[in-house]
């Protein structure tokens, strides 16, 4: 199975005699699953199916839900709030007195204050309220669909790249290998000399007790440690793209465990060529987090 990114975006459409609508999904790079519903009004029922939809379906991303509402055909009327109108009515001898000047109120007036006609649609029974949110469902589960297409698909392109990056990485910790290997040889040839100098400059000075100091400094300067667990966090890496599904958290982690590695070498290093390679791995490495951020 690939893995899939967590960027992506969906839309599907449906339709019955009373309305049309409209889903849109937005998905972006989150640390979890976090998931946001924009429902239009009297659709809210629809929030925890659609949660536990979301859930079901994906580990990691911020899922952003839109639902559009058109009516196609929807008989109404109008009705007049009469307990609304009746307190209208009495505040107008007090409006009376306190604004004498005022011109004398218009039935046209009353009326428009808000509330006071209501709009009358018509109401859908149990049945088909259930009706329509199990067909609005169903679209959602088709636009489900078409976004887990987009974020496989990019999924394949972060794998591409990825599996890139991890061959490069493994390539310059072949050269790391190659200078680490005449590097045990010049570090005794420099130490040998530098030893020398102390024996001359301080006669008294025990030539074993400098040795034994000099093998420990060659044995904390090998870099072989860090190089043999470079390999294998390339092949867990590997791993890790070959088994797809929710792999992103462990990728990020693995990308520290490189760069941890990439640092004890460059800080061991004791030649400008593994230097070089040092930080070229550095860069490498930074550049594959960057893509690891994007994959669920």
């Amino acid at each position: 199975m690939a893995i899939s990114s967590m960027t992506g975006f969906a839309r599907a459409q449906g339709q019955n005699e009373r309305c049309s609508w409209t889903w849109e999904i937005r998905s972006v790079n989150g640390r979890g699953l976090d998931v946001r519903c924009r429902l239009p009004a009297g659709f809210d029922h629809l929030d925890q199916p659609v949660r536990e939809r979301a859930a079901s379906r994906f580990k990691r991303g911020n899922v952003t839900f839109s639902l559009a509402m058109k009516w196609i055909s929807r008989e109404g009327g109008f009705r007049v709030n009469r307990e609304l109108l009746d307190e209208v009515i009495a505040l107008l001898p007090e409006i009376r007195r306190r604004i004498p000047d005022a011109a004398p109120p218009r039935v046209d007036g009353i009326f428009a204050v808000r509330g006071v006609v209501e709009t009358l649609e018509d109401e859908m029974d149990e049945e088909a309220e259930q009706a329509l949110a199990a067909d609005i469902l169903a679209t959602l589960d088709g636009a489900f669909d078409s976004l887990e297409k987009a974020r496989r698909s990019e999924g394949l392109r972060l794998a591409a790249i990825v599996g890139e990056q991890l061959d490069e990485i493994d390539n310059l910790r072949g050269q790391a290998e190659a200078v680490t290997a005449i590097q045990p040889a010049a570090i005794r040839e420099r130490l040998a000399k530098q030893i020398s100098a102390l024996l001359a400059d301080a006669p008294g000075l025990s030539e074993e007790r400098l040795t034994q100091e000099a093998a420990l400094l060659m044995t904390k300067a090998d870099p072989r440690e860090e190089l043999d667990r470079l390999r294998v966090h390339v092949e867990a890496a590997r791993a890790l793209l070959a088994e797809g599904k929710a792999v992103g958290r462990r990728l990020d982690f693995l990308c520290q465990e490189f760069n941890r590695e990439a640092n004890t070498l460059c800080s061991k290093a004791s030649d400008v060529d593994l230097t070089r390679i040092g930080l070229a791995l550095k860069a490498v490495i930074d550049q594959m987090r960057e893509q690891v951020q994007n994959v669920e």
